[in-house]
């Protein structure tokens, strides 16, 4: 609906112009004006852009996305420092998913995935579109085993298959697009209107995709289909699918000492666990976590 009415504003304003007022609709014989010329390319131009616009609805490139979600994994080491106080750890963490994606839909990536442990007691973790994957300090002492380490990587990784950045900023460039062609013709009477800078529209889709890996959070639908797909990556690697429930069991008892973080951009642990058990039946997984205890590297406060 946005974009039809969007596309019928852009139509009337720009055959409006065109009709010299009190013509009642009669073809004008007489030839345009020096300036008609000018203002019916505007209208091409802005029309033009607009079409642009839509085609960037289409899914970005892996390109694209790399480049925007380095600019988004910047702006978040700008809020938070790495940890550096155990390299060991990092490189732990980054065969862990290693391990995910090598058995996944999905084992290559643009460039690679990259797993990097932030240095804050804040309980969170975030992905970028790019395939920079962060692991907070307070989250690596929350949890106690490789799996359940290995269930908070495959949630990430899920949002990264899922597209689910990419998906927030191909609408953002969308509304922009249309809203730049909008402004175009409505300013082309004044004759005063400049390209719009496409740093400044950038600049604000990274600040809007940071905010929301931050501050809000995506969507519950995509909070449950990240859920449901790191089940099967967990099964996949040979971790037990469960071990997912366990960290959202963490998080709901960490929910009165630390309210930020998953704790405010996710939906409730409780509904979290009620859904992701609806299909925990399916992946009958051998429970070889005894294994992997002597090998497991955990993160003590």
């Amino acid at each position: 609906m946005r974009v039809a009415s969007v596309l019928m504003v852009l139509c009337f304003i720009a055959l409006a112009p065109l009709t010299p007022a009190g013509a009642k609709g009669k073809k004008d014989s007489a030839p345009p004006p020096p300036d008609r010329a000018l203002i019916q390319e505007d209208i091409a131009s802005g029309l033009s852009q607009m079409d642009q616009g839509l085609s960037s609805a289409e899914d970005l490139s892996p390109e694209e996305e790399y480049y925007l979600g380095r600019a988004v994994a910047a702006n978040i080491l700008k809020r938070y420092a790495p940890y550096q106080g155990n390299p060991e750890l990092t490189a732990y963490l980054n065969q862990i998913c290693g391990a995910l994606v090598v058995n996944s839909p999905q084992p290559t990536w643009f460039n690679g995935y990259h797993l990097i442990l932030l240095d804050t007691e804040e309980i969170n973790a975030f992905a970028t579109p790019g395939g920079h994957i962060f692991i907070t300090r307070g989250l690596a002492e929350a949890v106690d085993s490789e799996d359940t380490l290995a269930a908070v990587i495959a949630h990430e990784l899920a949002h990264i298959h899922r597209r689910h950045g990419a998906a927030l900023i191909k609408d953002m460039r969308l509304t922009e697009d249309l809203s730049a062609s909008a402004d175009r013709v409505l300013r082309i009477a004044g004759r005063g209107a400049s390209p719009e800078d496409p740093m400044r529209l950038l600049t604000g889709q990274i600040r809007e995709l940071v905010n929301v890996l931050v501050v809000n959070g995506y969507s519950q639908a995509q909070e449950f289909e990240a859920d449901a797909e790191a089940l099967s990556l967990l099964a996949s690697a040979g971790y037990t699918p469960a071990s997912l429930i366990e960290v959202l069991q963490i998080l709901e008892r960490t929910q009165g000492t630390h309210p930020g973080g998953l704790n405010a951009t996710h939906p409730p642990p409780a509904l979290r666990i009620a859904n992701a058990e609806k299909t925990l039946h399916q992946y009958l997984v051998p429970d070889t976590r005894s294994f992997r205890l002597d090998r497991y590297i955990p993160l003590t406060p």
